[in-house]
């Protein structure tokens, strides 16, 4: 009898809470049906009686934007209009020249035309001046309008005129556009004696094949004996194709993640669908502070397995998942609608979205609020805050010169004569950028009166706005004069203090003008030192096993 009394009053409870919950949601559709009225009603109240004509559209998209704003930064409309764009963040595909566009002061130039594509393929090259596209003139259009007219229908024809650098005429260009397909692997290649290397941009569709083509393509042709994934500046894409990776390396079955959100009917557990490539390799992936998402979801199942070590830099911290949605005439929002779990059970979200300060700022979680989990083989692991490596190597700090080198155009532009002046390079491996060279740049920077600020000065110019508000500088006049001097930008000083950083700058952007993004990888593992940590480890089966707690040598015998 107690025990039927007591499945009555669960049975009561579950009805209970049951009913509550249909009433929530009952009160939640009312709330955004009466908002709706709301907006709707005060559209047409301010279109009829507004002093000026109003763009509906643009005050409509203007509300869409605050509204979403104030969601997370992964949350978007996407028009009609904007659908390739959406397009391209799945497939890394578009109709167009094959071209990377930037605005340089009043103009608009190539910045980057892709290997093998239309751009490339006419002559187009980095510095470029865009003056029309067929018979539009463009000399005063932004980059995103050049952008939209170099797009179009695979086949179709379009005549560019540039201004080149240097030359006293403009060029006309003609060119067909293509479906343009952008490589998600920039460079593989073997480093040192045995390891393998695979640089991953990002992931769309094709990025698990691509992977899979090269990490192959290194076994059998190249023999190597570990391998490097590097998710550096990875910002993610698409979840489907970091399962995919993962499970290139571990067995068939394995999960990989979970997601769970508010409709509990599309909570999912992802696992591995297929047999791996090799589950015994050595394998290190480089992370840093950009790589985020999807290249977090393969770092993190990779260190939660215990299949991988990490090397870099802690991640972004991005555990969040995005769908998207129909809207009416044809446009789509792409929502944020779960967070995902890694195998050992943690969330890596490091920046709470929901629970924002009174002035709509959003904070980092700190690592005091922080859990601890644990690996396949008993590691510890902290959720928040994105992934942690197994070995931290920080970058050198970059100086807020090379940020307005970059902004200011100096060093974009400096290249583009370099360029001008050098017709062939050595290959991309050998390539030095000399003492004479740099020589050459500090003399253009100075004939350019190239001026930059520093945050350390803006900051001491508050300080002493607030000091002389409080009174503090009547008594002590010289009061900031000595940190004054010392803080004011000094080019020479700079030039010196940050050759080995401006230096690699200037080197990477010289090699991919020859070499492409192909090039420009190459060029920046030039004494990388998260590489060559990750190297070292696992060149050293001994600590490469301590730091995945493995205890026994029979899993590892590839390790050489």
């Amino acid at each position: 009898m107690s025990r039927i009394k007591s499945i009555g009053i669960l049975c009561l409870c579950l009805w209970w809470c049951g009913r509550e919950s249909a009433q929530a949601q009952d009160e939640n559709r009312f709330a955004v049906s009466k908002q709706l009225e709301i907006f709707n009603s005060l559209l047409k109240e301010v279109d009829m009686f507004y002093v000026d004509s109003l763009d509906a559209e643009k005050t409509v998209r203007r509300g869409i934007d605050a509204m979403l704003k104030g969601l997370d930064p992964y949350t978007e409309y996407f028009p009609e209009e904007r659908m390739d764009n959406l397009k391209f963040i799945a497939t890394g595909e578009y109709g167009g020249i094959g071209a990377i566009i930037r605005q340089r002061n009043e103009d608009v130039v190539i910045d980057e035309p892709y290997e093998g594509m239309p751009a490339q393929l006419a002559g187009l090259k980095a510095g470029d001046v865009i003056l029309a596209v067929d018979t539009a003139d463009v000399s005063k259009s932004s980059s995103e309008q050049i952008s939209n007219l170099l797009k179009g229908v695979p086949n179709s024809k379009l005549t560019v005129k540039i201004q080149r650098p240097g030359e006293k005429k403009p060029r006309k260009v003609e060119l067909v556009r293509r479906q343009i397909v952008v490589d998600q692997v920039l460079y593989y290649g073997v480093r040192g004696n045995h390891t393998g290397y695979i640089y991953l941009q990002g992931f769309t569709d094709k990025s698990a094949q691509e992977v899979k083509a090269a990490f192959e393509d290194l076994k059998q042709n190249h023999q190597i004996q570990s391998l490097i994934l590097d998710l550096r500046n990875n910002g993610g894409g698409l979840l489907d194709g970091a399962v995919q990776i993962v499970n290139f390396f571990v067995p068939k079955g394995k999960e990989v993640l979970s997601t769970r959100g508010k409709i509990k009917q599309r909570d999912r557990v992802y696992r591995t669908p297929l047999e791996p490539i090799d589950t015994v390799m050595p394998l290190a992936v480089l992370i840093n502070g950009e790589s985020a998402s999807s290249a977090e979801i393969v770092c993190g199942a990779l260190q939660d397995l215990d299949r991988a070590i990490l090397v870099g830099e802690r991640s972004f911290g991005k555990g969040l998942v995005q769908s998207t949605r129909d809207l009416p005439y044809d446009g789509k929002v792409k929502v944020t609608i779960s967070k995902y779990y890694i195998p050992s059970g943690r969330c890596i979200q490091a920046i709470d979205y929901t629970h924002r300060q009174a002035d709509g700022s959003v904070t980092v979680i700190p690592d005091s609020r922080t859990s601890v989990f644990y690996t396949s083989n008993g590691r510890p692991v902290r959720d928040g805050g994105g992934i942690r490596p197994d070995f931290e190597v920080e970058d050198l700090q970059t100086p807020t010169m090379l940020y307005y080198l970059a902004s200011d155009n100096a060093l974009f532009d400096y290249v583009t004569q370099w360029a001008q002046k050098h017709k062939t390079l050595p290959p991309a491996e050998e390539f030095v950028y000399s003492d004479k060279d740099y020589e050459a740049f500090k003399k253009y920077l100075k004939e350019k009166d190239f001026s930059y600020d520093r945050q350390s000065e803006k900051m001491l110019n508050s300080l002493k706005e607030v000091a002389e508000i409080e009174g503090y500088t009547k008594d002590d006049p010289a009061l900031f004069a000595d940190l004054e001097a010392k803080l004011t930008p000094n080019l020479e000083k700079d030039l010196v203090r940050y050759e080995k950083q401006i230096r690699k700058l200037i080197a990477v952007e010289i090699v991919k003008r020859y070499y492409y993004r192909k090039g420009e990888v190459i060029e920046s593992l030039k004494e990388d030192r998260a590489l060559e940590k990750a190297l070292s480890v696992l060149d050293d089966p001994r600590l490469y096993r301590k730091t995945l707690n493995v205890t026994s040598g029979e899993e590892m015998t590839s390790i050489p």
